[in-house]
């Protein structure tokens, strides 16, 4: 399993289209699925463009810039994204559902050796697993936005995760250039047990009228030395993620603290997601 050079990533969003482009600038071989063109185009576009960054930053030269590139081939048919695929990695929308669809057609398209990977967030890995039918062999490899600059991968096991995925999983993620950190099959795992919370009580102080976003934010950054506030992180994340893992949490803990604030709620239902609607606890540009 160590010597895997062709990549499938299923989803070309935000966390789709970065973790395509770490693979493919670390040598991999990297197949892009998305379900339309235009949504495949689009992140080609965006890869392009994140790569031209780098390469003006001096952070890659244009040669291995144009090779990156060059390594990943857009599709829209799931059986020819992952035909030939030895690690496949699932990041499509933070919806169990949509995910228990997409394992359930990988198992019958996908060679029978591949690894399964999930960038989820916050949905148990053991049940992804079990959707999968090859529960030994899928694993959760949950990246952090921006992909290309965020060092940190978690690592997470589920209950029947082959051991030798496990180690496989963590030496890719070295050979990506991040730091791999394995924690165990929880909701939320570890990164949004803690953060979401957080996001959640600062959102609460606005709602319950204590301090303005603004004051929120500031108090954080001045007083906790955090390079960006809750609620501007949470509208970089989007509203609508913060509220789908806080439900995650709520339902697989059933613990109240984890109830997400009426705020959070309504500005979702209002389409205020943050950065990608151009509106969220604070204004910006729309994209």
């Amino acid at each position: 399993m160590s010597d895997i050079k062709k990549v499938s990533v299923i989803g070309g969003g935000t966390m789709g289209n970065g973790i395509a482009q770490v693979f493919a600038a670390a040598g991999f071989n990297v197949k892009l699925v998305e379900t339309q063109k235009k949504y495949a185009e689009r992140a080609m576009a965006t890869i392009e463009k994140n790569l031209g960054r780098l390469v003006a930053r001096e952070k890659m030269t244009e040669l291995e810039s144009r090779k990156a590139l060059s390594s990943i081939q857009a599709v829209t048919d799931l059986s020819e994204g992952v035909a030939e695929a030895e690690l496949v990695i699932e990041a499509i929308p933070e919806n169990p559902e949509l995910k228990r669809e997409l394992f359930a057609s990988l198992s019958g398209l996908a060679p029978e050796s591949a690894i399964f990977a999930t960038n989820t967030s916050s949905i148990s890995v053991t049940k992804l697993a079990a959707w999968s039918g090859r529960p030994d062999k899928l694993i959760g490899m949950h990246f952090f936005n921006p992909v290309p600059l965020m060092k940190l991968v978690e690592v997470i096991s589920g209950h029947d995760t082959s051991p030798g995925v496990t180690e496989t999983v963590v030496r890719i993620s070295e050979k990506l250039g991040k730091i791999p950190v394995i924690v165990n099959d929880s909701p939320g795992f570890v990164s949004n047990r803690v953060l979401m919370p957080m996001i959640n009580e600062a959102v609460f102080c606005v709602y319950e009228g204590v301090a303005t976003p603004e004051a929120v934010d500031e108090v954080m950054k001045l007083g906790m030395a955090h390079p960006m506030g809750p609620l501007r992180l949470a509208d970089f994340i989007g509203l609508d993620v913060c509220l789908d893992i806080l439900n995650v949490l709520y339902e697989g803990f059933r613990d109240p603290k984890y109830r997400p604030c009426p705020l959070l709620v309504k500005k979702v239902e209002a389409g205020k997601l943050g950065d990608k609607t151009g509106e969220g606890f604070f204004t910006y540009p729309k994209k």
